[in-house]
């Protein structure tokens, strides 16, 4: 099987089918509280396009911009440690091919966050 290239814009897990769903992800401890700022977000963005709408000033829109990338940095990040403490350390504990695959992943998980 042949990788396809793709953007950042698109990308999509190409191991996600390989993944252990019956295990549960590292962020399920905390489900409710990413729910909640993923949420909170949401209406950030819905203030900006009402802020858009009513031709509020640039500067404004620009601060509210950065509050909301900010907290999906948060979110970002949040979700990155779950992942490597979780996913990653029970992969290394198991060694072989997924430890390695788990810590490819993670390393371009946070590229793909740092060139954000």
């Amino acid at each position: 099987m042949t990788e396809q290239p793709h953007s950042d814009q698109d990308h999509t897990d190409q191991n996600h089918t390989d993944h252990d769903h019956t295990a549960g992800h590292g962020y399920i401890s905390a489900k409710d509280d990413y729910l909640k700022r993923l949420r909170r977000i949401e209406g950030q963005a819905r203030g900006l396009q009402r802020m858009v709408e009513d031709e509020k000033y640039c500067i404004d829109i620009l601060t509210q911009v950065s509050a909301m990338t900010k907290a999906l940095q948060a979110v970002a990040l949040g979700l990155l440690e779950d992942h490597i403490s979780h996913c990653v350390v029970d992969a290394a504990v198991a060694g072989g091919s997924e430890a390695d695959a788990k810590i490819k992943e993670a390393t371009d998980a946070i590229a793909r966050l740092v060139r954000s």
